[in-house]
């Protein structure tokens, strides 16, 4: 989870009321920041990734006004009008189709403020952002640059500019071959022929979305006044990340100016402070939390979340969400809300009033029978990684080329870059690394593969001795359904990995859900195996539906 690290004189600065910190640190984890550490006035919080809105400490700041009774209710920040103008052109549309802009200006910086403008920005590219897929976030001082703006695309060889951490101008495409950003998130661009990009009215570079920005706009200790653009693929997700930052820096004093955002179909103005209203059902309330609260404590619970009231009719109450909240998706997280700003303390523990008893699912009772079946046959369970790559789950098995897969689209490395479809190959390397071991050696597994899209449980095994065969492993399989209590049919089969002839398929209720047999010296040699070996795989799931 996201990690605030803060010195907590900012932080009872930014409140501007008097906390005491034994008292805050008590008492700031009910709204679900877990404390991480505690160094003297340096404090790190640990915050549930669903509040985006509290990545920072002018977040947290805001956040504990409301929670603490100084200022309740929903937070309005005051803006001015501007006449910066961002024009979007429609050669962007199908590479990274949004941008939302804002200007604050008269901002008081500072080391902690540029800290914690640094760490804001990171966290959402991460959270909100899906490290940059959905949104990226540049901040620039407005002061090195002339409006209007032009957001567009163009040929990567078309325009140069001075990336940051760089000295030397460099290209679009030598921004992606060459600088470490331009590395990390290349593949946010692949199969694209243009880029897009965000220029002043004197043709300078404000940024290269979603990569980086350019030294020109650099801020600076001596910044004042910042000029913000969001850019991405989810135009709410944009919003709300570009009010998230302006409402952070306000929190530091600065002044917010609305810009404009025009595209060949409409105009748009940011920042957008308008909060989102929503009903909520008393009944509800009480019908998810177990205890009646009056309509003024439900108020009075909201207000302490930063929610406004609008309105109270019967049994249902208009409330104002923060502009800033992007994770209230239904009634119920309005509820839960409730339930934090009345205090889980509040709550009276109620003793159940009849007995009731769990047990596991059929399908685990069978699961459960399986390993205990396979022991007892004298197999050892083992647990592998769900990663495999292509090379082994296809190739290696005897397959003449890739099938599909579900991939990584950013892996750490290529031995694990795809969701593997079978438990065999998995099996095959733990034979790999014990083939130095005395044999016998017999292992199983029962464990998660992805098949269309769909995880599915499977059992496999494998028996690597000098005197494997055959007869031997149709005896295992056998003796496995027997024991488990499900009736198959046994008929002749092909599988790559496995000797033609000395292959079979498993079909149970007409439909085939596994196969066994003597593995083929091929397989056995892609996986540096030196012995004979025998092996069967299961979709134990679909003996279970």
């Amino acid at each position: 989870m996201p990690v605030i690290n803060f010195n907590y004189d900012d932080l009872s600065n930014l409140i501007g009321y008097k906390i005491e910190k034994e008292e805050f640190l008590n008492r700031i984890p009910m709204i679900g920041c877990e404390i991480e550490r505690v160094d003297g006035n340096e404090i790190s919080i640990e915050v549930f990734p669903n509040r985006p809105d509290l990545y920072s400490v002018e977040g947290i700041a805001r956040a504990a006004r409301a929670f603490f009774g100084f200022e309740t209710g929903l937070k309005n920040y005051k803006t001015k009008t501007s006449d910066v103008i961002t024009e979007v052109e429609p050669s962007v549309k199908e590479i990274r189709p949004f941008i939302a802009t804002a200007l604050v200006r008269n901002v008081k910086m500072s080391s902690n403020l540029i800290s914690s403008l640094m760490e804001l920005q990171e966290k959402l590219h991460f959270g909100l952002g899906r490290d940059r897929k959905k949104v990226a976030i540049g901040v620039h001082d407005f002061d090195q640059i002339k409006p209007p703006f032009v957001y567009k695309a163009v040929n990567p060889k078309s325009i140069r500019f001075v990336p940051l951490a760089e000295t030397r101008e460099m290209n679009l495409e030598e921004i992606l071959q060459r600088h470490p950003k331009g590395i990390a998130y290349a593949h946010l661009l692949s199969g694209k022929k243009k880029y897009p990009i965000l220029i002043d009215a004197k043709k300078n570079v404000l940024s290269f979305p979603p990569i980086i920005n350019g030294t020109l706009t650099e801020v600076t200790p001596f910044t004042t006044n910042i000029f913000i653009d969001v850019t991405g693929t989810d135009q709410h997700l944009i919003k709300t990340t570009l009010n998230i930052i302006t409402t952070a820096l306000a929190e530091r004093g600065g002044d917010i100016y609305i810009t404009e955002v025009k595209d060949s179909e409409d105009e748009y103005h940011y920042p957008d402070f308008s909060p989102r209203e929503e009903e909520l059902s008393v009944k509800y309330v009480f019908s998810i939390l177990g205890t009646k609260l009056t309509k003024r404590e439900i108020k009075e619970s909201l207000e302490r979340m930063g929610y406004d009231v609008l309105d109270s009719k019967n049994d249902v109450m208009k409330v104002a969400i923060s502009p800033c909240r992007s994770d209230i998706l239904h009634e119920v997280d309005i509820v839960e809300d409730v339930a934090i700003g009345y205090g889980f303390n509040r709550f009276s523990p109620d003793i159940p009033k009849s007995i009731t008893y769990g047990k596991p699912l059929e399908s685990y009772r069978v699961y459960d029978n399986a390993r205990m079946i396979m022991i007892g046959l004298g197999f050892n369970e083992v647990t592998t990684l769900s990663l495999s790559n292509k090379r082994d789950e296809f190739l290696n098995i005897g397959y003449k080329e890739e099938r599909d897969s579900i991939e990584i689209e950013n892996p750490i490395g290529e031995e694990y870059n795809t969701i593997r479809v079978s438990l065999l190959p998995s099996l095959l390397k733990i034979g790999m690394e014990n083939r130095h071991h005395s044999l016998p050696q017999q292992i199983f597994e029962l464990g998660n593969v992805v098949e269309n899209i769909k995880n599915k449980t499977h059992i496999a095994a494998i028996k690597i001795d000098s005197k494997a065969n055959f007869t031997e492993c149709k005896s295992i399989v056998e003796a496995f359904f027997r024991d488990i209590g499900f009736d198959i049919s046994i008929e002749k089969g092909n599988h790559p990995a496995f000797i033609s002839g000395r292959c079979a398929s498993i079909n149970y209720k007409d439909k085939g859900i596994g196969f066994f047999g003597e593995l083929h010296p091929d397989t056995l040699t892609s996986f540096n195996i030196e012995h004979p070996a025998i092996a069967f795989e299961i979709d134990i799931e679909e003996m279970v539906q």
